[in-house]
């Protein structure tokens, strides 16, 4: 389709990333009427996060019914809560039905792009050398798409097998093997209790304890399954239901986080069923209170560390050898490979890019004091520029596909609006105060009551979350109000 990149008139629409987000605005494009875009994707397939997260146990923790789009309904999800591998057969069916492989590059990586004032057109290029123009540039980049990597002393020096969770190596046998797993977050309770059967021994380096709660799954029994595929309304009712489910708890996160209370003693119930020894107990138990960070759901995390062959270490780290985790007391724990869980580069939104706005400033600059956005769609400085599952868009309690169809009628009014104007600049003093307002939102929520979370840049500003309910955020982003922006002919 659009595989010469010389073509001389410049796309009206060019998108980075190929994940929920890129593949949506895809599918509203053409559902609009626009059909010249494209879509550069640094992975050899759609999917994003779910092409890359492929480790056992690998599953979302939003009902499937719920994580999915509202205008491409799925009715036979096998789970309430979907593997990993079925989220993904669900994109490429997206990517497949709706025709949109002939719109993407793959294994195209942006390396960065410059906005032309003189044209009204951004300037982006790639990592093989290639070049694109476009008129608008959607960033679809998520926010768990760069693996973090602890700095830990010694880590390179490490001589066994050495991968993170999102970069799993499924050529590596771990049967019988020594394992240390670095991290306790949402994706190593889901792949720790898949190993822990597998391994000869198994010693999880917690940080700090998380809170876990029952997950209400299961699978969809057949005769739920034939129920709806007959009848397509009952999911839309089940999704409904589902949705002011997940909502109303956002009173505990934002509104009244004395509600909380209530979801603690889930937790410590949960606890106690699974973890009989009192010792262990006590080290599984979080010192700051539950909603700070995330809160994660599994039925059989704790019964894996009851395990003979598993030791959770709280102990910091002190450094890695060749073949052992030293931890501050002095203790060596041999290994054969290191797993790292140790979650996502989300405070960085669009690097390692470098993006330049108007006179040449660097967005990298803008947001040094930490990553902001109207909307989490637009930034002042960068005009032409939309963000999808941008800055403060990320949820605690809901579905981030619901914040995603919530952007895209936000961004193709600006991508119409375009039509008679050379570009579209966010007035400074209107992301000034949108985000003034947010951040003294986010001072009342549960996210800023004492501890530090990937919510957050390393001085402790919520750069990640939406402080209220995801209703009003739909209200906000209804559509683009011209007002906003300086509108240059």
């Amino acid at each position: 389709m659009h595989n010469n990149p010389q073509r001389s008139a410049p796309l009206q629409v060019l998108i980075i990333g190929a994940g929920f987000g890129g593949l949506g605005l895809a599918i509203q494009l053409q559902k609009s009427g626009i059909h010249d875009f494209l879509i550069l994707e640094k992975g050899s397939d759609v999917g994003g996060t779910w092409r890359d997260n492929s480790y056992p146990g690998a599953a979302c923790d939003v009902p499937s019914h719920l994580y999915s789009f509202s205008f491409e309904p799925k009715a036979d999800w096998s789970r309430k809560y979907a593997p990993q591998a079925e989220i993904f057969a669900y994109q490429r069916h997206c990517a497949d039905k709706y025709g949109l492989r002939r719109h993407i590059r793959f294994d195209c990586e942006v390396a960065g792009a410059e906005f032309d004032a003189a044209s009204g057109t951004w300037q982006v290029h790639t990592r093989s050398g290639e070049h694109f123009s476009s008129k608008a540039l959607v960033s679809a980049c998520g926010q768990l798409n760069r693996p973090a990597w602890p700095r830990i002393p010694g880590l390179d020096e490490f001589k066994g097998e050495l991968f993170h969770s999102a970069r799993w190596n499924h050529d590596y046998p771990l049967e019988g093997k020594r394992v240390a797993v670095i991290g306790t977050g949402a994706s190593a309770i889901q792949f720790v209790p898949q190993i822990a059967p597998k391994v000869a021994r198994l010693t999880l380096f917690q940080r700090s304890a998380a809170y876990v709660i029952p997950k209400p799954d299961r699978a969809y029994r057949a005769w739920e399954l034939a129920l709806l595929r007959r009848l397509p309304w009952l999911q839309k009712v089940d999704r409904v239901l589902k949705y002011i489910q997940h909502e109303s708890r956002v009173l505990a996160f934002s509104v009244f986080p004395p509600l909380m209370k209530m979801m603690q003693l889930r937790f410590r119930l949960h606890l106690a069923r699974g973890i009989a020894d009192p010792a262990l107990r006590r080290r599984l138990l979080p010192d700051y209170p539950m909603g700070c960070k995330r809160i994660l759901i599994s039925n059989d995390f704790y019964p894996a560390l009851a395990r003979p062959n598993v030791t959770v270490m709280d102990q910091a780290i002190r450094e890695v050898t060749a073949n052992a985790v030293v931890t501050q007391d002095g203790q060596r724990h041999e290994v054969d490979a290191i797993i790292l869980g140790t979650g996502f580069a989300a405070t960085d939104f669009l690097a390692p890019m470098s993006i330049r706005g108007l006179g040449g400033r660097e967005l990298n600059d803008a947001w040094r004091e930490g990553a902001e956005a109207y909307l989490g769609v637009s930034v002042s400085g960068f005009p032409n520029l939309f963000i999808l599952y941008g800055p403060n868009t990320n949820l605690g309690h809901n579905s981030i596909l619901y914040m995603l169809e919530s952007q895209f009628p936000y961004v193709l009014d600006g991508i119409r609006a375009l039509d008679g104007l050379r570009y579209l600049d966010l007035k400074p003093e209107v992301q000034r105060h949108f985000n003034q307002r947010l951040q003294k939102d986010v001072r009342h929520t549960i996210w800023e009551q004492g501890c530090h979370s990937w919510y957050k840049t390393a001085d402790g500003r919520n750069t990640n979350n939406w402080p209220g309910f995801t209703f009003r955020y739909r209200q906000q982003t209804r559509r683009l109000e011209l007002a906003h922006y300086e509108c240059t002919r």
